[in-house]
């Protein structure tokens, strides 16, 4: 743990859709047959749950907040106990949702297996507000993130954006869509999707952007939209590609850090995490935006999703 240069606040990370993580490494990966392996793992993840983690392993202190439910609910909250998590929750009666990660390593790809979660029951949304409610006056930042869960009532997020805001919290979004726009009206910090969640966001073929010219213009555009509306930045991540951001001004770009990936899940979460505790500690933007980068790329170097400590 790194507990140097920490920021002295409490973060809360919200994430509705809870997950088990199998990770599953094969040397290469023979379709239509049978596969064994003896190397594989058992994780918690989700976009909640990765930057309470990473948050923990900088010497950060972070609170997460979910739904669980169903018959893996105690193996999950006994996982988090053993790593020291702070894991806050309400009962949902939805199990929690088990997705695949297949890591071939002749080919240096990794198939990402994803179950859609179940409907929760139809209270969950009441009771989330009302938990987070409680734990506003505990925290000093607020980091929402992820798809929620069907069954969660639309809207959800930026209700917990709108408290988020009249307590006073500094609030960084990492969404798509209408949650996405939903919270921006509440003047996050910082919206962070990836280029394809911010396509769909405006509503825009993704399948256009992927040139590097096109997609600077896409952020340059949406981001002096957010910035000159809600006095928010807007970072937009592509994987391996350089990451481009609007900081009021201009458009800033800083190239990804090549690493010899083993299992990217959990990168863009990691990325958040960089980018959060850079600002919360005094940094400029484009110092958080390298911070992320490294994060996320050291994060692709381990085989734990979401972690960037060695295995």
């Amino acid at each position: 743990m790194n507990t140097a240069n920490v920021s002295g606040k409490t973060f809360l990370c919200v994430c509705l859709n809870p997950v088990i993580q199998k990770t599953l490494v094969f040397g290469r990966l023979e379709r239509g047959e049978v596969n064994r392996t003896a190397m594989y793992r058992t994780d918690m993840a989700g976009k909640g749950l990765i930057p309470t983690r990473v948050l923990g392993q900088l010497g950060e202190k972070a609170i997460h907040l979910t739904q669980l439910g169903g018959p893996t609910r105690t193996w999950f909250l006994s996982m988090a106990a053993d790593e020291g998590l702070a894991i806050e929750w309400v009962e949902s009666g939805a199990p929690i949702r088990v997705c695949t990660t297949v890591i071939e390593r002749e080919a240096g790809e990794a198939t990402e297996l994803v179950e859609e979660a179940l409907p929760v029951a139809a209270v969950t949304s009441t009771l989330v507000l009302e938990r987070f409610t409680a734990l506003l006056p505990r925290v000093d930042v607020v980091m929402l993130s992820g798809t929620v869960a069907a069954g969660i009532e639309p809207g959800t997020m930026g209700a917990l954006a709108g408290l988020a805001a009249a307590a006073g919290k500094r609030l960084y979004v990492d969404l798509k869509g209408r949650d996405l726009l939903d919270c921006l009206v509440h003047r996050p910090v910082c919206a962070k999707p990836n280029l394809e969640e911010l396509a769909l966001t405006r509503g825009v073929p993704y399948a256009s952007f992927r040139r590097d010219d096109e997609a600077r213009s896409l952020v340059a555009e949406a981001g002096r939209e957010f910035w000159e509306r809600y006095g928010c930045h807007l970072v937009v991540t592509r994987g391996s590609m350089s990451t481009l951001y609007w900081d009021g001004q201009r458009l800033g770009e800083l190239a990804a850090p090549a690493v010899d990936a083993i299992n990217p899940i959990g990168s863009g979460d990691s990325f958040g995490v960089g980018l959060a505790c850079t600002l919360e500690r005094g940094g400029t933007l484009e110092e958080a935006v390298a911070e992320g980068n490294r994060l996320g790329a050291l994060n692709a170097t381990r085989l734990k999703p979401g972690s960037i400590l060695p295995d």
